[in-house]
């Protein structure tokens, strides 16, 4: 069997030669004579790993020393859940800006530990798109404001940083981490799991500006404290060392590959390609989305007739397409098209969506 063109939104694909490079390093990494994945963490090799893999974030991200550099165990859910107990008060009142699933459950998952105010949400129109901004009805000395910067389930994405003063901004970037430049200096806090569009799940990055912690007041059990894991270089427990060791490696394939302006020149290309063919399909397919709205990362669409979902599904994996069943929430399907997705793949999802039509047509 030859290998796939992987449009699963999460876990997803990883560059080529990044896994062949854990393939030829997996038994034997270095000169440790064992697998990254039975080394201490706090040995010399993997300390230097860590570092070199922080170091290189901060290169493609232009972080200074402002910002922490976090690699934690979780997922982005138990992030979300912990940011208000680090980032605000008992007594405070946290902001959430809602455009889909991912946001709706951080608000969800903070409630439990801070006062939670909507300041809008499209939900009244199927998460299609994102509230205007003359529409947001904000909250006095909010702690922080939220949002998710793409919406992995709806394919909802921010094309510009929200404008909210001097509230401190937390940002759900999961889907679209690194998919394109970022002014990190315009965030209190950014998050995003590893698993959709840097490595393997099991690791979370968050880059969060230092003076934002420590002042929540609350008597935190040490694990979840993460003045702690800035303290210990995020080594206060055992972390994800070998996701940590991949996503090391996806972050040196991208610097070499051009860093975020590449990828985001790529993912433009990648996905109006992707959105002519569905928008020039005469109706066969539909996406719901406003156009401004639209994601380059993940492009839900639905069939004319959904009897043909199941045919769709069977014939594009028979094609060597795979990971395209739409999210069950919505159904339809779903192509992500994160950084490691090549141009290759997508015209060769196009190819097969356009041969599709005529014969089912």
């Amino acid at each position: 069997m030859s290998r796939a063109f992987n449009f699963s939104a999460g876990p997803a694909t990883l560059p080529e030669s990044v896994l062949v490079q854990v393939q030829q390093e997996l038994l034997e990494w270095q000169s440790e004579r064992a697998s990254v994945m039975e080394v201490s963490h706090r040995g010399k090799a993997f300390v230097e790993c860590a570092a070199q893999a922080e170091a290189d974030l901060r290169q493609l991200m232009a972080i200074s020393e402002d910002y922490a550099v976090l690699f934690l165990q979780g997922g982005a859910t138990a992030l979300s859940a912990l940011l208000p107990m680090n980032l605000a008060r008992a007594d405070q009142t946290a902001e959430y800006l809602l455009t889909g699933h991912w946001g709706e459950k951080a608000l969800e998952n903070a409630k439990a530990s801070v006062n939670t105010h909507i300041v809008a949400s499209d939900k009244a129109n199927s998460y299609r798109g994102i509230p205007a901004q003359d529409s947001w009805k904000r909250a006095a000395q909010a702690a922080y404001f939220h949002y998710t910067s793409n919406e992995t389930i709806h394919g909802v994405e921010f094309d510009a940083v929200p404008e909210v003063g001097n509230t401190p901004l937390v940002a759900d970037f999961s889907s679209n981490f690194l998919a394109r430049p970022v002014d990190v200096s315009r965030f209190g806090m950014i998050y995003a799991g590893a698993q959709k569009n840097l490595g393997p799940a099991g690791l979370t990055i968050a880059v969060i500006r230092k003076d934002l912690l420590g002042q929540h007041g609350r008597n935190l059990p040490p694990i979840f404290e993460w003045q702690n894991q800035v303290a210990n270089d995020s080594m206060f427990n055992t972390p994800p060392t070998f996701a940590w060791y991949v996503v090391g490696l996806v972050l040196k394939w991208m610097i070499a590959e051009g860093g975020t302006e590449a990828f985001a020149r790529r993912n433009a290309q990648k996905s109006s390609q992707l959105y002519r063919a569905i928008d020039g399909s005469g109706g066969f397919y539909t996406n719901q989305i406003e156009v401004a709205a639209r994601s380059t990362m993940n492009v839900p669409f639905m069939l004319h007739d959904e009897a043909l979902d199941k045919a769709f599904l069977k014939e594009s994996e028979a094609a060597g397409l795979m990971g395209l069943k739409g999210h069950r929430a919505l159904g339809g399907m779903r192509a992500s098209i994160y950084n490691a997705m090549p141009l290759e793949g997508v015209q060769a999802l196009v190819d097969f969506m356009q041969d599709f039509a005529v014969r089912h047509g």
